[in-house]
């Protein structure tokens, strides 16, 4: 059978997602209550052909909302470090002061799992597979974020060694706007 997962979650210290330069840069204090406040200081000059409606909008507060949360432990003394350039593109840099996302491997698994049940047709253990429950997880976690961003994010998701640090890269067509 031919590969049919071909988005992951992946870890490159040396990606250039990382290169930082010519980007804008911002830090935010990890209060959970500011998150979409945070995203709509980002996003006030952004291209309006960016927004996709909501679904920008939705996409960096998951980043910020995952650095505070997950990251930064809702710790309003840690600092949420944010790069964004918003020209030709989409491109995030989102750096927490954590301990990183441990269970980034078994994510993965998780989700080629799940696709290959979605593949297959075997509905039950799709079903199965709804919600990712790591061992940080709470009742308000599912992975299902994740999983709209890889396909949000058409130009990747990386982690850094650490997977405290995230590099996000959403590109248009010419067309578009």
């Amino acid at each position: 059978m031919k590969n049919i997962i071909t988005r992951k979650l992946i870890v490159d210290e040396n990606n250039e997602l990382f290169d930082a330069q010519g980007m804008k840069y911002v830090e935010f204090k990890s209060d959970f209550s500011k998150i979409r406040e945070y995203s709509a200081h980002i996003l006030e000059r952004c291209p309006r052909q960016f927004l996709e409606e909501n679904l920008l909008e939705q996409q960096l507060s998951e980043l910020i909302k995952n650095g505070i949360k997950h990251g930064n432990k809702c710790d309003d003394s840690k600092k949420l470090k944010v790069w964004y350039d918003l020209r030709h593109r989409v491109r995030f840099i989102v750096e927490d002061e954590g301990d990183g996302f441990k269970g980034l491997e078994e994510w993965n698994d998780f989700y080629r799992k799940r696709q290959r049940a979605l593949y297959e047709g075997n509905f039950d253990l799709f079903l199965k597979l709804a919600a990712y429950r790591g061992p940080q997880s709470d009742e308000t976690d599912g992975g299902n974020s994740l999983i709209a961003a890889l396909e949000f994010w058409n130009g990747g998701i990386i982690y850094n060694e650490a997977k405290n640090k995230v590099g996000v890269v959403r590109w248009f067509s010419h067309g578009s706007g």
